[in-house]
């Protein structure tokens, strides 16, 4: 006959139907009876550093004794032979304090240490703790960017098309520009290039080059040094 239950998720306890079971409801000192002394001492260590942060909310949950403001800043899991701490910043720690670290949202990293005597707790590790103790609920809010103020409008009621069309030139102000632009001809002259003739005429598309002065000629049987 097959035994009605459950196997805990947690604890891989059989459950009977219809037995209370509750493995993740525990206290502080049910997780923390069986270790040494010297992880004993440590752990107070830690919760007197803590403690003295500010206010928060410590109480055991599962397996791991939790640190809380408006969110978990940090928590200890007893080991056998170790404290394991989860200090969670908004960074990676790159020491050799931290064994791993792994991204648990978007904003938080978790930064895992481990912890063997009561020495052991003191600064780093208990201004990463501080670090996130801050971090978990900053005491100074961020102010909101200003908004751009608004744009005032154009002076004695000017709209934008009027100023639109003093930025164009008009047709008398095109006139006037090419009138007292030089002319291609004058341009030429100045410049000593060959001119064009203007088109429509016989010459249209021709370049008249300057004429070469003529050289005096000899008449022929003579030269130049002999007399007659």
């Amino acid at each position: 006959m097959k035994k009605r239950g459950h196997e805990c998720y947690h604890c891989k306890r059989w459950v009977e139907e219809g037995e209370a079971h509750d493995c993740w409801t525990t206290t502080e000192s049910a997780l923390t009876r069986e270790l040494s002394e010297d992880l004993q001492d440590a752990y107070e260590r830690l919760r007197e550093t803590a403690a003295e942060f500010g206010d928060q909310r410590i109480y055991a949950s599962h397996k791991s004794i939790m640190f809380s403001r408006k969110s978990c800043y940090f928590f200890v899991r007893p080991r056998k032979t170790h404290l394991e701490l989860c200090v969670f910043l908004g960074r990676p720690l790159k020491t050799p304090h931290v064994r791993r670290v792994e991204r648990s949202s978007k904003t938080k990293v978790a930064n895992l240490i481990r912890v063997t005597h009561r020495d052991e707790v003191e600064a780093p590790i208990t201004d990463w703790l501080r670090e996130a103790y801050d971090y978990a609920q900053p005491d100074l809010k961020v102010q909101p960017t200003p908004a751009a103020p608004p744009k005032k409008p154009h002076s004695g009621g000017q709209s934008r098309t009027d100023s639109r069309e003093i930025a164009e030139p008009t047709e008398i102000g095109k006139k006037k520009a090419a009138k007292d632009a030089p002319s291609v001809k004058s341009a030429a002259r100045s410049s000593g290039r060959p001119r064009r003739a203007p088109r429509g005429t016989a010459g249209a598309g021709r370049v008249t080059a300057r004429r070469r002065p003529a050289r005096a000629r000899t008449p022929r049987g003579r030269s130049k040094g002999r007399g007659r």
